[in-house]
């Protein structure tokens, strides 16, 4: 029994792993009715790259990872609440064929038992309410919810503005939060 309340919380952080994006710097992304509006070309070395972050099992919807290739290069961004993502997400990258150099940009976020009651309540906040619950179906999570020190912000790409504005205001809601960064793009607009 023990075991299985130790492994809860990281079997529920790896059902809301994967997401990406693309443009010159790329969102790891799963394919999903709320995927980005252009997406990496898959034989290309920026979309290898978006598969192979894809495929991080310890990527969660608390993880925001960007990328840029540059020729052969490949400079990883964002925010991570691990450190092993961080790793994770580097050798990924090095193991791309064509990829040369990765440069790690990733920030750890840091570890606070508030910021993770945050995520937990905005998580709730935002994939619990009627009209945003389908951008949380099966493993891929379109809405990223990022947490810095009571700080949120959300990235990610969702239907319609009405659904941004929406998780911005579910967002913002969420007693203790201090601000709230709307990052959200709509499905097809230019950002």
């Amino acid at each position: 029994m023990n075991i299985r309340r130790k492994t809860w919380i990281p079997g529920l952080l790896l059902a809301t792993a994967f997401a990406f994006g693309a443009g010159h710097v790329a969102r790891a992304a799963a394919p999903s009715a709320a995927a980005p509006a252009v997406a990496p070309a898959k034989n290309s070395l920026a979309g290898q790259v978006d598969h192979a972050l894809s495929m991080m099992p310890r990527y969660t919807v608390f993880d925001n990872i960007a990328f840029k290739v540059r020729g052969t290069k490949v400079v990883l961004l964002g925010e991570v609440t691990d450190p092993v993502v961080k790793s994770d997400a580097e050798d990924a990258a090095k193991g791309v064929k064509g990829v040369r150099t990765v440069v790690d940009k990733i920030t750890v976020l840091p570890l606070s038992p508030m910021d993770d009651q945050t995520r937990q309540a905005e998580y709730h906040a935002i994939y619990d309410y009627p009209s945003l619950s389908h951008y949380g179906l099966g493993s891929y999570h379109a809405i990223r919810i990022i947490v810095d020190n009571g700080h949120v912000t959300l990235v990610g790409t969702v239907d319609t503005k009405a659904d941004a504005d929406t998780a911005y205001i579910r967002a913002d809601g969420v007693p203790g939060v201090f601000s709230v960064n709307n990052q959200l793009t709509v499905q097809g607009s230019q950002s």
